[in-house]
């Protein structure tokens, strides 16, 4: 296997997490439309198809709540005024590093060039960069939500390579998803790790490293643990 040069984090669920409670954000999005509460908030993370719209995130939350709503009996349900309540209860600064992020962000920038690829835009991201203090840390921040393409197209990991000034098949990018993280760094030639929230199988995705823990990173690093190969 290439030896590895660079790391490349993604940033929601990878990195960090958000420090709100789901719950109370479910309730704000019925008390802000005065309606009693159906369902739950893990309900309607369930019944959201596909990824964030990034462009709309009111439309695409609101979707999900039409659907809760039929699901439960209830008709006419205003889902947008949901939705916008939902989002206006939302912090975006309101993250702290997964566990063992930090020690697998310090052995990653000890090692050599470092960057950050989020899917999401500048204006939803720049707040969790500025509250981890990333961004005077780090070599380069991609927000791929900015450009016109998202993971798991190759655009944003050329990108953040071609900035970085790395090779990518010696780039190794550390992410969460399978379908976004994983299918999108082997597009663009990159090494992947994925180091889900919840263990699971890799559903025929062939990432060279599978992590418990964020910070089994280290290990990798400092040569102590090989990966089986593409």
């Amino acid at each position: 296997m290439t030896s590895l040069l660079a790391v490349v984090f993604d940033l929601d669920g990878t990195l960090c997490e958000s420090t709100q409670d789901g719950a109370d954000l479910y309730a704000a999005a019925f008390e802000s439309a005065g309606l009693d509460p159906f369902g739950a908030v893990g309900d309607l993370w369930a019944s959201l198809e596909g990824p964030p719209d990034t462009s709309n995130e009111q439309s695409y939350l609101a979707a999900g709540f039409r659907r809760l709503a039929a699901q439960h009996g209830h008709r006419r349900v205003p889902a947008d005024d949901l939705a916008s309540g939902l989002l206006a209860a939302v912090d975006r600064s309101a993250v702290a590093f997964r566990e063992g992020a930090e020690t697998a962000l310090e052995a990653a920038l000890a090692h050599g060039p470092v960057g950050v690829l989020t899917n999401g835009p500048s204006h939803r991201q720049e707040p969790k960069i500025a509250t981890l203090a990333l961004a005077d840390r780090v070599g380069t921040v991609c927000y791929a939500g900015d450009l016109e393409r998202r993971k798991p197209h190759p655009e944003p990991f050329e990108s953040v390579c071609a900035t970085l000034g790395v090779e990518h098949d010696r780039t190794l990018y550390v992410g969460d998803s399978l379908a976004y993280d994983v299918a999108g760094a082997h597009a663009a030639g990159l090494q992947a790790a994925w180091c889900p929230r919840t263990p699971g199988e890799t559903n025929g995705y062939q990432p060279e490293y599978v992590f418990d823990r964020i910070d089994d990173l280290v290990a990798v690093l400092e040569g102590e643990r090989e990966g089986p190969g593409p």
